[in-house]
């Protein structure tokens, strides 16, 4: 499925300048409750399993920077995936990413479905552009992830001639992500008291990437079954000493040294 998008009135002027220095950023608020959720966790399993870089850069409600005909536009998705920045100065706070400027363009872009009806799907043309538009014809970002964690609707769009084509789940109900190498799915269960339908990866054998409090949990469990091995083994040493002196003291009672033996 290809999203069809009307043709602009004038003609796309993008450049890529750095956000000035006092601009005042947009500071909307969380329009669903999950969405913080679901981003940290995302963050979280590609840490813990060592697939993150300093010269990456991922998050959430992080804005992009674009200027579109002169005027500048700022976007924050739910979630991002950039493989690779320029280092900022020692001390200087990263407020916003110009792609291009400040290094290679946005790999991956998600958008939790909020309340506001068609929103994360907009092909709004003109400003204030729609989401899949800006993403699609401004950003270019190769793959935009819709997800809507009430109706359980999970969509993957790849940028495959300039517009954005619906990818099909593979036999498990998940996506492979190509700028990740990685998998994407729904997943029922509970991190932190928190029991929905999270967003997980898999790698391409179809393992699940833990969080790093279930990494955490299973050390423990790993830590206990050797301590119990351990308790267990000495347990075993010492029934056999206590039936070796057994047999000694028997042996002495018998006159027999079982030293000699």
């Amino acid at each position: 499925m290809v999203a069809q998008l009307p043709s602009p009135k004038t003609q796309l002027a993008v450049t890529w300048d750095a956000l000035p220095p006092h601009y005042v950023l947009p500071d909307d608020p969380v329009e669903n409750i999950q969405q913080p959720w679901l981003a940290a966790a995302l963050t979280d399993a590609l840490g813990a399993a060592n697939r993150t870089q300093p010269q990456m850069l991922m998050g959430s409600n992080f804005g992009f920077v674009a200027t579109v005909n002169k005027k500048l536009v700022i976007k924050a998705p739910d979630w991002f995936y950039v493989p690779q920045v320029k280092p900022i100065a020692e001390g200087a706070i990263r407020r916003s990413y110009t792609p291009n400027l400040e290094g290679e363009p946005i790999a991956v872009v998600m958008e939790f479905l909020s309340e506001t009806e068609g929103g994360e799907l907009s092909i709004r043309a003109t400003p204030p552009y729609g989401k899949l538009y800006y993403y699609e014809q401004i950003l270019k970002v190769p793959t935009y992830v819709t997800y809507d964690p009430y109706e359980l609707s999970l969509e993957v769009r790849s940028l495959q001639e300039n517009r954005y084509q619906l990818q099909a789940p593979d036999s498990n109900g998940r996506y492979w992500i190509e700028e990740l190498e990685l998998f994407l799915g729904i997943w029922h269960g509970e991190r932190l008291a928190q029991t929905i339908n999270w967003l997980r990866w898999w790698d391409g054998d179809g393992n699940l990437l833990l969080w790093s409090s279930e990494q955490t949990k299973q050390e423990r469990q790993r830590a206990e079954q050797e301590r119990q091995r351990a308790e267990q083994a000495q347990q075993r040493a010492e029934q056999e000493k206590n039936r070796a002196d057994l047999l000694a003291a028997k042996l002495r009672e018998l006159g027999i040294d079982p030293q000699q033996l």
